[in-house]
């Protein structure tokens, strides 16, 4: 499995709506989805080791930032048929074992992952109260492997930056993760 980064932040890019299926049996928009002070965008899927090495962070940041006024939200878009451990109904199981703060969508067309210009998972949006994106970096330096203790949170440092003043740093490490498993048309 190669392992992707995805492009650097290309800041003031509008977030692109949406309107999927969530594991809560609701639809979810961009509008539902939006904090008062921002929206983090995340493309996360269940069978990505990059994933499950930050799952139980990316749960407690988004806990945190939903205090700042920062909603979040998790989009898979991969080809269930070649990885079924992403398929909606395991999609369900683990955002109900892990307590998900944030919905949990199925992209089955991909249009929306495409939208957004997403490589990999995990791959991070961070946008301001103007949905204007600010953040298209990495969770932390983990990567797959164990976070150290005092490594800082960049993603959360990031989006309460932006919570506060509507600008994301200037200086951003892009993430690295698993391919979107695109479906072969």
């Amino acid at each position: 499995m190669a392992s992707l980064n995805p492009p650097v932040c290309d800041f003031g890019l509008p977030a692109a709506d949406f309107d999927l299926p969530g594991t809560d049996g609701h639809r979810h928009t961009l509008a539902s989805c939006r904090g008062p002070n921002g929206l983090l965008v995340m493309f996360i899927c269940n069978h990505c080791p990059y994933v499950k090495a930050v799952i139980d962070r990316i749960v407690r940041d988004t806990r945190e930032l939903a205090t700042l006024g920062i909603g979040s939200v998790a989009i898979m878009s991969n080809d269930v048929v070649a990885y079924p451990e992403d398929s909606l109904g395991h999609m369900t199981q683990l955002a109900r074992q892990l307590d998900f703060p944030f919905p949990y969508l199925y992209d089955e067309s991909q249009t929306v992952a495409r939208a957004y210009g997403a490589v990999c998972t995990p791959d991070f949006f961070g946008y301001n109260n103007r949905l204007e994106l600010q953040y298209r970096g990495r969770l932390d330096a983990s990567g797959r492997n164990p976070n150290p203790p005092d490594a800082p949170r960049e993603l959360f440092a990031a989006m309460r930056q932006i919570a506060e003043s509507g600008q994301g740093p200037r200086e951003q490490t892009a993430s690295i993760g698993c391919s979107i498993k695109w479906r072969a048309d």
